[in-house]
């Protein structure tokens, strides 16, 4: 039973850290989706429609980021041993602790099968949509989602010559959508960690009593 007040401790600094990784990976989240509302930072995209479905989801701004943040604060509150997260009330603390684990997985999840299917789909641009023979037309739509035997993200050499509008933006899809999967990803372990972390915490609650 002596160790059981160190363990408590290091569990207790263990939320406390985190509380603060989960919560920066949520703005990381947040500003990685909001950077794929305005391709090459122009506004007008947005203002006429013409930005993916991927991204107006935004489950990298209510997914990994506001449900994230709201985890990370409570995970940061039961470190510092806020509120009801005392040692008299260990009952409270596990429920609490399943609350915002819970809360994270779920945004975080969202966030990284949402990530992989635009990373999937590719993103929405304008391309050539002509059948053979016919007059070239050129319109907005989702060109390499219905390509066949080709995975665009290993073939470079399509990313600038399959759209022409917004200039880089297979660039720019790929990239904050790559950065959406591995900031989800990252969170998802946190999670994992917190979940264990808690449990000792819960375990260490009880052997002081």
């Amino acid at each position: 039973m002596l160790f059981s007040p160190r363990l408590l401790g290091c569990s207790r600094t263990c939320s406390r850290v985190l509380g603060l990784s989960l919560g920066t990976a949520a703005l990381f989240a947040a500003g990685a989706n909001t950077a794929l509302l305005f391709p090459n930072w122009d506004v007008t995209y947005l203002l006429r429609g013409l930005v993916g479905r991927h991204a107006l989801l935004g489950s990298g701004l209510w997914g990994g980021g506001l449900m994230v943040f709201m985890a990370a604060t409570l995970i940061s509150m039961m470190g510092w041993r806020g509120c009801c997260f005392g040692k008299s009330a260990p009952c409270c603390s596990i429920l609490a602790a399943l609350l915002a684990s819970g809360l994270a997985l779920l945004g975080a999840l969202i966030c990284f099968v949402t990530s992989g299917v635009a990373l999937r789909d590719g993103p929405l641009c304008m391309s050539d949509v002509s059948s053979f023979n016919q007059t070239q037309a050129w319109k907005y739509s989702y060109p390499f989602k219905d390509l066949q035997h080709i995975n665009y993200l290993y073939d470079r050499s399509l990313w600038s010559s399959v759209c022409l509008e917004p200039s880089k933006a297979v660039v720019w899809h790929v990239s904050f959508f790559s950065v959406l999967l591995c900031v989800s990803a990252l969170q998802l372990l946190l999670v994992a960690v917190h979940s264990i972390n808690s449990l000792l915490g819960l375990f260490c609650s009880l052997c002081e009593e």
